[in-house]
């Protein structure tokens, strides 16, 4: 097929480079020049593994290519992505400026049938926007609007998309469903299915989705801040809970809240849609109220050692991105600690294997960026892990204790065993468990 992907962010880019993949003829679009030269050029402008091999393959071989031109994308194209930012508003509401600003364009473009995908996470109710805005200068017989939600998660979002556990699509156009099946039957040949079902239901799925999981992390966390106070373990509530099937294992390690592109903006978006049809969402309200309180725990907990003041103290952080394996830092909970140390007098000195650029974007001069995790420590009172990157599970712990001036760890990711520590004689302070080597810091 002849597919023409609108946006060049996290989605569009993956998406893009995977429908190549399988053989299909991709133009990817975009509205910023310096950016579709880069990839012209056979630079990846994203972080995410696996990603740069597919993409040299299929631009080598003439599959993937990229342009600044609208027209010239969807020309020949049978299928149109949309796959642009859909960022929160002031009220948590999703911005649909940009989706709905392209469908004004293809509305004067279009000159034969093509079908127009939502990839975007959208409100439920937007497709019928869509719909709306193509329908003021084009024929209904020229198009199909479908509501195909994403479920990539950063870091493997390329596997993700290549093997899906579900592709789910909303329509009601016959036409619309066939061009849809045969571009996924590639994906899903192991058997997982394809879900077709209405417009409205599918843009629900994926707030749905994401909220369901962003609910599960929150409530871990507060499992995680009782077990402190009741002197439980959570390793072990977690396992226990884990092993109950129709609970599962995963998204039940506590931390210091959820971050990224998705889980902020999808849940805000979700308890803004609720409000617009006066239903109060609780669940949801408090979901979004845990997370905002975890952000700043780790913070906390570094200041009741090193006391409120952090004036003349240096904080050494291991992690960035809101996650391991992307350079992704929207809504990463390491911007919150670093602001709130920063204004308790600190000085901060970071690093992350990948998101350091995408930080000193935001921070400039006010922090010191280290060329790797052990030179973060010179000089540094504690350390403090933010983000659970591979890296920082094995370090060499004398050369860790010898560089701080307090032998002190702060993990937000509880990275580390609790026995080791003690044996090390590290004050290890974690997240839902007992802290180890408790004792007042004296400079």
């Amino acid at each position: 097929m002849n597919i023409a992907v609108v946006g060049t962010g996290y989605v569009g880019l993956v998406t893009g480079t995977c429908f190549a993949e399988t053989g299909n003829h991709v133009i990817c679009v975009d509205i910023d020049k310096d950016k579709v030269k880069r990839m012209q050029n056979g630079e990846v402008p994203i972080f995410e593994p696996g990603l740069e091999l597919l993409f040299e393959r299929n631009t080598k071989q003439g599959r993937l290519s990229f342009t600044t031109d609208l027209k010239a994308a969807i020309d020949d194209a049978q299928i149109i992505f949309l796959a642009l930012p859909t960022p929160p508003g002031e009220d948590g509401s999703a911005d649909l400026s940009y989706i709905l600003g392209v469908a004004k364009q293809l509305s004067v473009l279009i000159k034969d049938y093509k079908v127009i995908v939502d990839k975007s996470t959208v409100p439920v109710g937007t497709s019928e926007k869509v719909h709306a805005a193509l329908v003021k200068n084009l024929d209904e017989d020229l198009f199909d609007v479908v509501s195909n939600p994403e479920f990539l998660r950063e870091g493997v979002a390329v596997d993700d998309f290549l093997k899906p556990d579900r592709v789910v699509i909303g329509t009601s156009s016959e036409k619309a469903k066939n061009l849809m099946q045969q571009l996924y039957n590639p994906f899903v040949r192991q058997g997982n299915p394809i879900i077709f079902m209405d417009e409205r239901s599918a843009e629900m799925t994926k707030y749905a989705a994401n909220s369901y999981l962003a609910t599960r992390i929150s409530f871990m966390n507060e499992i995680a801040n009782l077990c402190e106070k009741a002197g439980a373990n959570v390793d072990m509530v977690r396992i226990g809970m884990g092993s109950d099937n129709r609970i599962g294992k995963r998204f039940l390690f506590p931390g210091v809240g959820y971050g990224g592109s998705c889980f902020p903006k999808d849940v805000q978006a979700l308890a803004k849609t609720a409000g617009e049809h006066e239903y109060d969402f609780k669940i949801l309200k408090s979901v979004m109220n845990v997370n905002t309180i975890q952000k700043t725990v780790l913070a906390k907990k570094i200041k009741a050692y090193l006391g409120e003041d952090l004036t003349g103290k240096t904080i050494a952080m291991w992690g960035l991105a809101f996650k391991p394996n992307t350079d992704d830092i929207r809504e990463a909970p390491a911007l919150y600690i670093i602001q709130e140390l920063l204004d308790a007098g600190a000085k901060v000195q970071v690093f992350d294997p990948e998101a350091i650029e995408n930080v000193r974007e935001l921070f400039g001069d006010k922090i010191v960026y280290a060329e790797n995790q052990y030179d973060a420590l010179n000089g540094a009172d504690v350390l403090a892990i933010v983000t659970e990157w591979s890296v920082f599970r094995t370090p060499d712990f004398n050369q860790v204790v010898n560089s701080l001036k307090s032998k002190a760890i702060f993990d937000g990711r509880n990275l580390y065993d609790l026995q080791k520590m003690n044996q090390l004689g590290i004050h290890y302070e974690s997240i839902g468990r007992n802290p180890i080597f408790v004792k007042e810091y004296t400079a």
